[in-house]
């Protein structure tokens, strides 16, 4: 395929040549590289959109061997192990247009209306997290050489636990509102972004009982998470934020590992210093 003919106009439009189209002008959201092809596409809002097909050259680290673990949770997308928080935006509510949606008649204009304004809406709140994940991905991947985040299996997580009529799920709800949280804070997106832009850089760690290991003496044991926000060791005195505790316990690559990682942790009781 021939490289796509693009003339830029001014400071922000831009325009491309379609086959059996012809020129066809557009915003540029972003300065163009050097590509080789280019898509047109049209999301659910009714935009249209064009992508070139260009690969950036990876971002580079600060070179100083600097190691960072990321958490990733529900209250606080990320926490680093420095302390560092990122925050994924809240996404705008949709209840409102969603029931809106179901009041109106099917086959009638004013669902068609009804529909593409709660298109609209998910497409914003889309938006606004890949927004997010690009920012928070790029800054991570400038600060630190070494980047250590757990082993998620995003879409595992978030199947469905309706069940099937003989047997049916249990919690079915509150599941659901766990899953919609989850992919509201973009974990999977964020994690894409980062291995793409600081590419051979990204070590992914098990994620198995790092929220309740102690990042201090490395005890074990479920009941120094005190709380969603408080973690405490029961072995030492060492008392800190869970989530950064936890991503802590990822930088240092302290996850608990089955066959083929690393030892599996368990729970071990304080030494006591032998008698003088």
């Amino acid at each position: 395929m021939n490289p796509p003919r693009v003339a830029k106009l001014n400071r922000r439009w831009s325009r491309v040549f379609v086959p059996k189209v012809g020129w066809v002008k557009f915003r540029r959201s972003r300065e163009l590289a050097e590509a080789k092809s280019y898509r047109v596409t049209r999301d659910l809002a009714g935009r249209w959109h064009v992508a070139f097909a260009a690969i950036p050259a990876p971002i580079l680290g600060p070179c100083d061997g600097s190691v960072v673990g990321i958490d990733r949770g529900i209250a606080v997308t990320l926490v680093l192990s420095d302390s560092t928080m990122h925050q994924a935006p809240q996404p705008s509510p949709i209840k409102r247009a969603a029931r809106a949606l179901s009041r109106r008649k099917r086959g009638s204009n004013r669902r068609l209306r009804a529909k593409a304004r709660l298109a609209r809406l998910h497409v914003r709140n889309a938006d606004r997290r890949k927004d997010w994940a690009e920012k928070a991905s790029t800054d991570i991947a400038k600060r630190y050489d070494t980047i250590r985040i757990e082993d998620l299996r995003v879409r595992n997580m978030v199947r469905s636990a309706r069940g099937t009529l003989a047997e049916p799920g249990r919690n079915v709800g509150a599941k659901a509102g766990l899953n919609r949280s989850i992919l509201a804070a973009g974990w999977a997106l964020f994690a894409t972004r980062l291995e793409q832009k600081a590419a051979g850089r990204v070590e992914k760690v098990n994620h198995a009982y790092t929220s309740q290991r102690c990042s201090a003496c490395g005890h074990v044991d479920a009941k120094s998470r005190e709380s969603q926000a408080l973690f405490a060791c029961t072995a030492c005195t060492y008392v800190s934020n869970a989530d950064v505790n936890a991503a802590r316990n990822i930088a240092a690559g302290h996850a608990a590992r089955g066959a083929g990682g690393l030892p599996l942790a368990s729970n071990r009781e304080p030494h006591r210093a032998p008698a003088a």
